[in-house]
């Protein structure tokens, strides 16, 4: 009773702090703008179970592909032992699922066995890539300190996860011949009958009752850790895959986001707009995107879903060429300003309160909100002009994200709503708007046409 006990607090406390985490992050998404899902959804779910639950893109890159399949299989066998632990943990039970599968409970504790060990191996792989090998990818600046930290961290509660799931097997094995009325025959696990009395033979009943809880508790502490450090961690792609993968844009991946606003300019000068169409008031709409809530939804989920793995930046062609831009870093950046964002909402502080709304403002909202910084204060404008919008990084990312987008929506905003950007590019754009041409010519472009054509 008092394992229950203990159990329900343990689990409850985890739930809720989990809980409120997973509800932030969900209000951060939702502080961008709508996006577009309309399309089929017949080619999206195909995406999610090829892409996400399949893994199709992650072969690109057989070897780390390999091991990374190792954890991901393990990972989903294993709830199945999991959901086994919570039954046990609600109703004080041992092995509950044994008395009903017979056989078969047999076979599948043993695959998760030897897909644990399988995934053990994977993780002293991943390991050994990121912390002795330093493969490239993995040791980019934009990955010091807690991105970092992160990632061993996620690997060393793999560790402990296998590690319990073999001692509490183990010492089990060893118990069912010890104490048969409480400790029920399973059948011949496929590791834990080999290695089990090998390990556990010559202990006393009562150290291996300690050894068997502890694996016990070690699997179910690991779990609830890994629930509620999960919205702290880049391993949030866990989840987020799947939403990610179905809301992915079903356009071409070349082809660039029109913008309504410029669109309807032109139509307007053109005479093609309807009146019901029109712009009401004049206002000049901001074009681009200059902080998070200008960014869709979908670019958020983008960031959150980001699993760091670096293939976007290790195709980049500008970060190979020794320029700043890292596809990977922007990614990141958007995801900790909405951090930074969602902090200050959650505080309350009406010192967020832009400027302009403070006098008929109420409640601090993300509509309302303005510290002062923007997401530029985060992503250099130096990264921006050094994309060459090749799409690289897009057909790289395993999990379909665009880091793109972002880029021209931040690039798009410099240039038309602050008429700023590279040296360079500012006699082009002059020459556009001037000549209709990009070279600066004396002669209007329709002039200057017709007399090349004579």
């Amino acid at each position: 009773m008092v394992q229950q006990l203990i159990f329900v607090l343990l689990a409850g406390f985890a739930g809720f702090i989990a809980f409120r985490k997973y509800r932030s992050i969900y209000r951060n998404i939702m502080m961008g703008k709508p996006s577009d899902v309309s399309s089929d959804g017949g080619k999206r779910w195909q995406n999610v179970f090829l892409v996400a639950f399949g893994q199709k893109k992650m072969f690109t890159n057989i070897i780390p592909a390999i091991f990374h399949l190792f954890i991901y299989v393990a990972f989903m066998f294993t709830q199945i032992e999991l959901l086994e632990i919570i039954v046990d943990g609600l109703f004080g039970s041992h092995r509950f699922f044994s008395h009903f599968l017979g056989g078969f409970y047999t076979f599948l504790i043993s695959t998760i066995e030897v897909l644990s060990l399988l995934a053990l191996v994977a993780t002293f792989v991943f390991l050994y890539r990121r912390n002795l090998l330093k493969v490239p990818r993995l040791v980019k600046p934009e990955l010091n300190g807690w991105p970092r930290l992160d990632a061993n961290l996620i690997l060393i509660g793999e560790l402990l996860l296998v590690t319990g799931i073999f001692c509490m097997n183990g010492a089990d094995t060893v118990l069912q011949s010890v104490q048969p009325e409480k400790y029920h025959d399973t059948g011949n696990f496929a590791l834990s009958s080999v290695f089990g009395p090998a390990f556990f033979g010559s202990f006393s009943e009562g150290t291996l009752v300690v050894l068997e809880r502890f694996g016990w508790w070690l699997h179910l502490t690991v779990v609830l850790g890994f629930i509620v450090y999960l919205p702290f961690s880049k391993h949030l792609h866990i989840f987020l895959a799947f939403p990610n993968v179905y809301f992915n844009r079903e356009e071409p991946r070349g082809r660039m986001e029109n913008m309504p606003e410029i669109m309807n300019e032109v139509k307007s000068m053109l005479g093609l707009m309807d009146a019901s169409t029109e712009s009401n008031g004049g206002e000049l709409p901001e074009f681009g995107a200059k902080d998070v809530m200008d960014l869709s939804r979908k670019n958020i989920l983008n960031a959150y879903t980001c699993t760091e793995c670096g293939r976007c930046t290790a195709v980049c062609p500008a970060n190979l060429t020794g320029k700043k831009l890292s596809p990977r870093k922007i990614m990141m950046d958007i995801r900790d300003r909405a951090d930074e964002i969602g902090r200050n909402l959650e505080s309350g502080d009406a010192k967020y309160i832009s400027a302009s709304a403070k006098e008929n403002a109420g409640k601090l909202t993300a509509a309302n909100y303005d510290d002062g910084k923007s997401l530029f204060d985060y992503v250099s404008r130096e990264e921006i002009h050094a994309c060459t919008t090749c799409n690289a990084c897009v057909e790289a990312c395993p999990v379909m994200i665009d880091p793109l987008e972002p880029i021209l929506k931040l690039r798009r905003y410099e240039i038309l709503s602050e008429s700023a950007g590279p040296a360079e590019w500012v006699p082009m754009f002059t020459a556009m708007e001037n000549g209709g041409c990009v070279w600066q010519i004396p002669a209007e472009r329709e002039a200057w046409r017709n007399e090349m054509m004579s």
